[in-house]
């Protein structure tokens, strides 16, 4: 059996979602959309089509959709070359791999999205596989995504410790049968994230680091 540490990306390991705040505000508003930003920071994790269903509804005009959905990628990748890791997030995921666990992303982002999420990051050494949005037929908050990482690593829902930062990754976790480690860097409340599954909170990568050996991967870790 392999232990598996999944985490999500955006907001999770590298601080990025107030920058996809503004550019699906800003992709709104060039279609003629007003959103309020805070309906949009909630919406954050979710897949494009998923969003933008989620903040317009199904009985929107579907032919914007492809047009919202460019103008936030192209806003967006105006960011890739000031993207920043969060405090501690490498070296949380080079500790896990060093303890034995199998660390593998699970994440919604583009390829192109991804390649400057992990220049950003700067832990491919340890991260052994990434399961896309391409890899799935249903994104966050279903459980595929978390699924297809177990398949990739070989683990089981009692051996997986899944860490994220939105409501979507917590009911994806709970919906997969795996622990669910929430952290506040992505500006989602507390309480918000416990409601929807959370185990444990932290406020980031350095604090879950911290704590790791009081974590659920500590518990994972004494009894494999």
């Amino acid at each position: 059996m392999a232990r598996t540490a999944v985490f999500d990306v955006d907001g999770t390991l590298v601080d990025t979602n107030y920058l996809h705040v503004a550019a699906w505000w800003e992709a709104f508003r060039q279609t003629g959309h007003t959103v309020p930003m805070a309906a949009v920071h909630k919406a954050i994790g979710l897949g494009s089509d998923d969003l933008i269903e989620h903040l317009l509804g199904a009985d929107r005009d579907r032919e914007q959709d492809e047009r919202i959905s460019g103008a936030h990628t192209t806003l967006y990748a105006t960011c890739f070359e000031r993207l920043s890791a969060l405090t501690g997030a490498a070296e949380l995921l080079r500790t896990l791999a060093g303890r034995g666990w199998t660390v593998v992303l699970a994440t919604s982002a583009s390829d192109h999205e991804l390649g400057a999420l992990r220049r950003a990051l700067d832990a491919d050494d340890v991260i052994a596989d990434i399961a896309g949005a391409d890899d799935v037929e249903e994104g966050k908050p279903a459980p595929e995504p978390i699924r297809q990482a177990m398949e990739i690593a070989g683990g089981t829902p009692d051996e997986t410790v899944y860490v994220g930062d939105s409501v979507w990754d917590m009911q994806a976790a709970t919906r997969a049968s795996v622990a669910a480690v929430a952290l506040l860097s992505g500006g989602i409340p507390r309480a918000d994230l416990e409601e929807a599954g959370a185990g444990e909170t932290y406020s980031g990568p350095a604090d879950l680091l911290a704590h790791l050996d009081d974590s659920v991967f500590a518990r994972i870790g004494a009894a494999g």
